[in-house]
């Protein structure tokens, strides 16, 4: 059977923000891509495609069958209408906008989208929901990245529900979580403080957790990877 094409976006630094790169490319722009992602959804039955920034997200029509926003920096508290609070990982309006095309652009299509930590707060955000900007108890990145921190627990008859069970314990890599909940979604899993940890679009279309699965020792058989790889086929 062929392998769907999912769309997977990544980060853009500068040269000088890489440790050991040669001072004389220090200028230049990189793309940089965490290789979890894309192992998790190869291993899964799909085919990843990594995105540059330069693109129109409007060039893609037509061309995916499934998207994953992954994690990464905060997103622009501008727009939900907020100042900012911390500068501990700032925005990258570039990311955001070419993110947030990418969400319109499922929503046209019917896609299929998978939203981790930021990206899961980013699905709210872009469903004109707001985040908390600050939640630094839940940054445990003093640890390696796939301990497990804390438990999430999952409303019955959820998607989430179904391919998990009722719990499972996850790792905990965010600073920033979901405040008021946007438009056409259901809060789906929390933790034990309350922390909304993951949602789902009512469609079943868009599925967004607050961990990072793709780092933890099960990814290789997650069934959030699997839901999306098949979930893509159809």
């Amino acid at each position: 059977m062929s392998r769907p094409f999912i769309a997977l976006s990544g980060r853009r630094k500068h040269g000088r923000q890489i440790v050991d790169f040669p001072a004389s490319l220090s200028q230049v722009d990189l793309d940089l891509y965490f290789s979890g992602y894309a192992r998790a959804i190869y291993e899964a039955g799909g085919l990843p495609v990594h995105l540059p920034f330069d693109a129109d997200p409007a060039d893609y029509v037509g061309r995916f069958d499934a998207i994953v926003i992954p994690g990464g920096a905060d997103v622009d508290p501008a727009l939900w209408g907020a100042a900012p609070e911390t500068d501990q990982f700032p925005p990258e309006p570039e990311r955001d906008r070419l993110e947030l095309g990418l969400l319109d652009l499922a929503a046209a299509e019917d896609l299929p989208v998978l939203g981790i930590c930021r990206g899961h707060q980013l699905l709210n955000v872009h469903a004109g929901g707001s985040l908390h900007q600050d939640v630094p108890p839940h940054g445990r990145f003093d640890i390696a990245p796939n301990a497990t921190v804390h438990e999430v627990r999952f409303v019955d008859d959820s998607r989430l529900g179904h391919l998990y069970g009722p719990a499972m314990q996850v790792n905990s890599l965010h600073h920033q979580a979901i405040d008021h909940l946007g438009s056409g979604f259901v809060v789906t899993g929390h933790s034990d403080d309350g922390t909304i940890e993951a949602i789902e679009s009512v469609d079943g279309r868009c599925v967004g957790v607050q961990w990072h699965p793709e780092m933890m020792d099960g990814r290789s058989t997650d069934p959030i990877f699997t839901w999306l790889v098949e979930t893509a086929r159809r």
